[in-house]
């Protein structure tokens, strides 16, 4: 049996793994559907368009459904108070979500302009608005959110949902959609040929451009406006049972760069998120488009490891009452509850990516307008 403690580091790596594979594989289908209606131009590109991702969306799905199961199994605490402080803005990602499933089955039901142009934009929002309040959320966790806990551990959110749109938060959702939109653009270029793929060249290199600004914008402002983090003070045993309550915590102008002094190599995350923004672009550009792919895979995990090495262990700080912010050590469930998690993960896990690579690899090849004239009763 794997000791507490190493399960605790375990699942943060888990948790940081399902992210990372929700916005790459669920990421590039939502940066199509974000580019949808300026890459394609007239109802058979949009066609093309659609058919790059349609036969796979909802089996990338699970990764967004497997990473929720995955917070409120491992980190119940966190998922109870990040539901209550952010209930408005998942809302709000639920409701954009609604436009997919529907946009995708419906939109070449009836064969007019108008019904179709409006299911086009319908999934433009259903892939838009998701990676923006994402990345909107993950500003607010490195400035900590307004919430407490009383003596039964039910936690009480503080704040608004008008001051999650906070400046710094909105500059994190652009880092977001800025990155989810190169992803779609490099997944494009490597599905389409000739306008289409032109168009979405021009796309990737634009968002790769918004993405490294943004991102290291984001980190200069982090540094130069000395925004607080917070630092444990307190002895804590990564064995005790979980009770945030039972630490101290202090605000600190260089807490989010102390991981980073002590274990210099994680400073090759940040560069991994810019270089391989830059690099899919690049690449996309000389028609390399499959290793475009796998550059802006590799930008996202290190856009989204670098903000989670700079909070370890923190995983959901609080602003208002700062001990009772949610860490690595003190939100987790029980030991056998870990443990069981993760053996059927180590099981399961394998079994979703040798699928899920099958898929792909079947269904592999280039979308072209002349497939889709040929093909006009496809589902989409």
């Amino acid at each position: 049996m794997i000791d507490y403690p190493t399960l605790k580091i375990l699942w943060w790596l888990l948790v940081g793994v399902l992210l990372v594979g929700f916005a790459v594989m669920d990421g590039h289908d939502m940066g199509v559907g974000t580019l949808l209606p300026f890459v394609g131009r007239g109802d058979d590109e949009r066609r093309v368009v659609i058919n790059t991702v349609g036969p796979h969306w909802d089996g990338n799905q699970v990764w967004f459904i497997t990473g929720g199961g995955a917070i409120f199994a491992a980190w119940p605490l966190v998922y109870a108070t990040a539901f209550s402080g952010f209930y408005w803005a998942m809302l709000a990602v639920l409701w954009a979500l609604f436009f997919r499933p529907v946009g995708f089955d419906y939109r070449s039901k009836i064969a007019h302009p108008v019904w179709r142009s409006t299911w086009d934009w319908g999934l433009f929002v259903g892939g838009a608005v998701p990676p923006l309040i994402f990345g909107v959320a993950f500003g607010n966790l490195l400035q900590g959110v307004p919430f407490q806990f009383d003596d039964f551990l039910v936690p009480t959110y503080t704040g608004s949902f008008w001051g999650l749109l906070n400046p710094f938060a909105l500059l994190a959702g652009v880092v977001s959609s800025a990155m989810i939109t190169l992803h779609g653009g490099t997944y494009l270029a490597h599905r389409t040929e000739g306008a289409i793929q032109a168009r979405a060249i021009r796309a990737a290199a634009g968002a790769a451009a918004v993405t490294v600004l943004a991102f290291v914008g984001a980190g200069v402002w982090l540094r130069l406006a000395g925004m607080e983090g917070f630092v444990i003070t307190s002895v804590v045993d990564p064995a005790a049972l979980p009770d945030p309550l039972a630490k101290t915590v202090v605000r600190s102008a260089d807490a989010w760069w102390l991981n980073y002094r002590t274990q210099p190599l994680l400073w090759a995350l940040p560069v991994l998120g810019v270089a391989g923004a830059l690099l899919a672009a690049g690449l996309a550009a000389v028609r390399r488009t499959l290793l475009a792919f796998v550059a802006s895979s590799l930008s996202i995990a290190g856009i989204i490891g670098t903000a989670g090495a700079a909070m370890f262990p923190f995983v959901m700080p609080s602003s208002s009452v700062p001990s009772a912010s949610l860490t690595v050590w003190d939100s987790v469930s029980s030991h056998l509850t870990l443990g069981l998690m993760f053996w059927a993960t180590l099981i399961f896990m394998p079994l979703i990516v040798f699928y899920t690579g099958w898929a792909y690899r079947v269904m592999r090849g280039k979308v072209t307008v002349a497939h889709i004239r040929a093909h006009t009763h496809t589902a989409y």
